[in-house]
């Protein structure tokens, strides 16, 4: 159940990160409201996620989803470039995220 909670920890993280763009710096209120309401559920979560599985491996999965999420979306929603490089680390990102889950 916390790899479940984590996950969806990760997923928020994503939806706050790409919304940072959509708020212009905090000046639209609707998109500035869903990233305050993402960042504090994810960090809650996180939290919770923490109670049962070892910090730094809690940690460690939920940046790897937010960063892998994030660039993901980012060229899916926001046209930023998605080259050669950007997939070979985003694999190794997913690499780590395997290999904590299975050593945890």
């Amino acid at each position: 159940m916390a790899w479940l909670v984590l996950l969806l920890a990760g997923l928020l993280e994503v939806g706050w990160a790409v919304g940072l763009k959509y708020t212009e710096g905090f000046s639209r209120l609707w998109p500035s409201v869903w990233v305050g309401i993402s960042m504090i559920l994810s960090v809650a979560l996180l939290s919770v996620a923490m109670k049962t599985l070892p910090a730094g491996t809690a940690y460690a999965v939920w940046t790897g989803i937010g960063a892998a999420g994030t660039v993901i979306l980012g060229a899916a929603l926001l046209g930023e470039p998605l080259g050669i490089g950007r997939v070979v680390c985003l694999a190794l990102i997913l690499c780590g995220v395997i290999g904590l889950k299975l050593v945890s």
